[in-house]
């Protein structure tokens, strides 16, 4: 699938993605994975829907869902480069993540963020309603320990 708007477009063609700059951004400049091996940036692309964000042929944006395509998806890795942020792709990115066919009907969405909620709340997020009812198993900083 690939949508265009302007001089940008949003695919989910994973033959396209430059698996390099999304490794480098992961591990240079997210704050959820600084340090993310480029095999295992890899193996989450393999194993994720993912969606491209283009500015003509050159990347500037992703984003991944992991998913069983019926029941639950959870968002991760979203990014822009600076570059090209005040632009609304943020926004785009999740509008098309959103209402792609695929993900329609599904039961729950998850994801985690640090500093992006106003973004999130704006496609239907909200605070977990019961946190009660949330395990995790966390490891910090787990790629800064493998060496």
């Amino acid at each position: 699938m690939t949508v265009k708007k302007g001089e940008y477009s949003i695919s989910t063609d994973k033959e396209r993605l430059d698996l390099s700059f999304v490794h480098g951004f992961l591990s240079k400049e997210a704050y959820w994975s600084l340090g993310i091996p480029f095999e295992v940036v890899e193996k989450s692309v393999r194993n994720s829907l993912c969606f491209g964000v283009y500015h003509g042929e050159g990347q500037v944006g992703f984003a991944r869902i992991i998913t069983d395509f019926a029941t639950v998806a959870y968002l991760g890795d979203v990014f822009i480069v600076q570059e090209h942020r005040g632009k609304g792709l943020s926004k785009w990115l999740v509008e098309v993540i959103r209402t792609h066919p695929e993900l329609q009907g599904l039961r729950r969405w998850v994801l985690l963020t640090q500093d992006a909620h106003g973004l999130y709340r704006q496609f239907g997020w909200k605070d977990i309603a019961h946190p009660e009812r949330y395990m995790e198993i966390a490891v910090p900083d787990i790629y800064k320990k493998k060496v």
